[in-house]
């Protein structure tokens, strides 16, 4: 009997291990970490940024059009949105992680993707009093790491936007 509940003892610690959400994490603009809900991206592209078409009169956060597998989405600067540093854009390639919320699809420019981790719920703190109150509309809350605050972006509150959604 002892022996097989020792066997039990690496399964338990490997659930352990992969208990929570997935969540991509990337920087967008300079030097901003934060994660998305995988259940929210779609997927991350890299491309060209002549691959954008470019649109007048819209603000400066809206980078372009981009017409992915037959469908037009909206591609924007979140960082420049939300009034922090820009993204690069004398680059060579955007990295752009499309976001979907159950109405609409749009393409966020990121710095770069870091990959994937898991979150569970207790460790997204509420954003007030950590993060600019810009900022806290966009967001599902912070995680506080051992050396840097991520943003736990929720993409249904940048979608719906009225900084996008007005133009």
């Amino acid at each position: 009997m002892n022996t097989s509940a020792l066997a039990l003892l690496p399964n338990k610690a490997q659930e352990q291990k992969n208990l929570g959400d997935a969540y991509l994490k990337f920087q967008f603009g300079q030097q901003t970490p934060a994660v998305l809900s995988m259940s929210q991206a779609q997927e991350v592209v890299v491309l060209p940024p002549e691959r954008l078409t470019p649109m007048p009169n819209m603000p400066s956060f809206v980078m372009g059009l981009l017409n992915r597998r037959s469908r037009v989405l909206w591609v924007i600067d979140l960082a420049r949105m939300l009034g922090l540093p820009p993204v690069e854009t004398t680059v060579q390639q955007y990295n752009i992680v499309t976001i979907r919320d159950h109405s609409a699809s749009l393409g966020l420019i990121v710095q770069t993707v870091e990959g994937v981790l898991r979150l569970t719920p207790e460790c997204i703190q509420s954003p007030l009093g950590q993060v600019s109150s810009g900022l806290v509309p966009y967001l599902r809350g912070c995680i506080l790491q051992e050396k840097e605050i991520l943003l736990a972006l929720d993409a249904e509150a940048i979608i719906q936007s009225p900084l996008f959604r007005g133009n």
